[in-house]
């Protein structure tokens, strides 16, 4: 009888731990909705991406964090929107990285780990070297590979990527040029390799791909390499759909494990396009879509801040649904809590609202507004958006005019009626006063100390670290890692 009894309670800890849903976030580095078929592409062939927006459901008006890489991430990964995040800006951090999540704002991945979930994050992190307490194995993360730092990011070809914090040196790349070893061959090759050893538990990825950020350098132009097009162009199409294919073997990998069902994907990107739609990449794969939005990476239109964007999760996302009903990264963190059903550690607190019930075919929550603040450039301060309804405002400078556009009817952001409607503009500066939480890194309207200070310490490190052929201390060759 006690034999019997141990049996029923394992068997019954097992069937517990196969009904905890799974969570995925890709978030592709810069793409755009007009890089993905499914939005209308016509140029670059994404039908893995295609067919999973068609099996899930797509978003129109998915919104990012904010318009640039570590907000973007720290938004989604605190679930605080940019006014209140600890990250609201790109601010390089000594010796490598960026500025970090404070330690005792409570993260999804901390969550996720309390809940008895496998977690892991590859790619890109950008929330924290590994001496701070925004490193990934503080934050909630079993295992991290990849690039740490955003500016080593910009090369394909670096000399060293992170298998937690020991760093592995890779052959045949001076970090500088197009070499032997593709850095996201070895992340996608890695990511892999850790779900099928812990896909069939409980678990949690944020699969942060680099790919399309420039510096523009791929291994092979594959289908494009006969295209009458720069290289540029060629190296940006085969990017988008590289892409393309590693989601493809991630969710072959899903239905090989048996896990598919149990598994939710979201799709998305981290800013809009990087380019002016007059650029030769916008223009040639018409990244506005014909002008549809305005805007890209670093502003507040909606073309910077509108995501390419899809849900998949088979028997629970409706199949074949588009939607225009908005939502944003930070209402990801409270999706994951209702979704799993887990009890948030003391502090936890967001910004956002779960998503669950529109995932499954309902309406989206409703709130009172989306709010956005990004710390970018000269003349220093912040860059302001927010939206309520259909109303969307814009604060283009710092401190500078506020402009309100009826995205219900101007989708493009034309029109600004600001003259026309102090009654919008009395709301949006209401909002603007509500979301914003002061920070002493983060001012709206003058250069932080600290951040100077920063910066002329990590001038010298940074000259180091471009060195052509540069490696830390410590690395250990690429062959020796994978032998392990």
């Amino acid at each position: 009888m006690k034999l019997a009894y141990t049996l029923l309670l394992v068997l019954a800890s097992v069937a517990s731990a196969a009904e905890k849903p799974n969570f995925i976030f890709i978030l592709s580095d810069d793409i755009a909705q007009g890089d993905m078929g499914v939005y209308g592409q016509e140029l670059i062939q994404t039908p893995t991406l295609d067919r999973l927006a068609n099996e899930g459901t797509l978003f129109n008006q998915a919104y990012t964090g904010t318009s640039v890489c570590a907000p973007c991430r720290s938004v989604f990964y605190t679930g605080l929107h940019s006014g209140n995040s600890p990250v609201r800006g790109n601010f390089e951090w000594v010796p490598e990285g960026q500025y970090p999540i404070d330690a005792e704002i409570v993260t999804v991945g901390e969550i996720a780990r309390n809940a008895g979930y496998h977690t892991a994050t590859f790619g890109k992190w950008g929330m924290g070297f590994f001496d701070t307490e925004g490193a990934p194995q503080k934050q909630g993360m079993d295992y991290f590979f990849g690039y740490n730092c955003q500016r080593h990011a910009h090369s394909y070809f670096p000399t060293y990527l992170y298998s937690n914090d020991q760093p592995i040196a890779l052959p045949g790349n001076n970090g500088r040029d197009v070499g032997e070893t593709y850095a996201q061959e070895l992340i996608q090759r890695d990511m892999i390799r850790w779900l099928k050893k812990n896909g069939k538990d409980p678990f949690f990825l944020f699969y942060a791909i680099t790919l399309p950020h420039g510096r523009f350098e791929i291994d092979d132009y594959g289908i494009y390499a006969d295209r009458p097009w720069s290289d540029k162009q060629k190296a940006y199409a085969a990017m988008v759909t590289r892409i393309d294919s590693d989601v493809k073997e991630l969710v072959d990998t899903l239905k090989a494990l048996g896990v598919e069902k149990n598994t939710l994907i979201v799709f998305g990107g981290d800013n809009g396009s990087s380019f002016d739609p007059k650029s030769d990449i916008g223009k040639l794969f018409n990244q506005t879509m014909d002008g549809k939005l305005r805007g890209y990476k670093r502003g507040m239109y909606e073309g910077a801040l509108r995501q390419a964007s899809f849900a998949w999760w088979p028997g629970t996302v409706p199949a074949g649904r588009v939607t225009d009903e908005p939502w944003a990264y930070w209402d990801l963190m409270p999706t994951f809590v209702e979704m799993t059903g887990v009890e948030p550690p003391e502090g936890y607190e967001t910004d956002g609202f779960s998503l669950l019930f529109f995932l499954k075919g309902g309406e989206a929550p409703e709130r009172d507004y989306f709010y956005w603040e990004l710390h970018e450039g000269r003349p220093a301060g912040a860059v302001r958006a927010a939206r309520w309804d259909d109303w969307k405002t814009v604060m283009p400078k710092p401190m500078g005019e506020i402009e309100i556009y009826d995205l219900a009817k101007d989708a493009a952001e034309t029109n600004n009626l600001a003259d026309q409607r102090p009654d919008l503009v009395k709301k949006a500066k209401a909002i603007f006063a509500d979301a914003h939480t002061p920070h002493p890194v983060w001012p709206l309207d003058r250069t932080s100390h600290l951040k100077k200070e920063a910066s002329s310490k990590a001038w010298p490190i940074k000259r180091k670290r471009d060195r052509e052929g540069y490696v830390p201390e410590g690395a250990i060759p690429l062959a020796e890692y994978l032998n392990h």
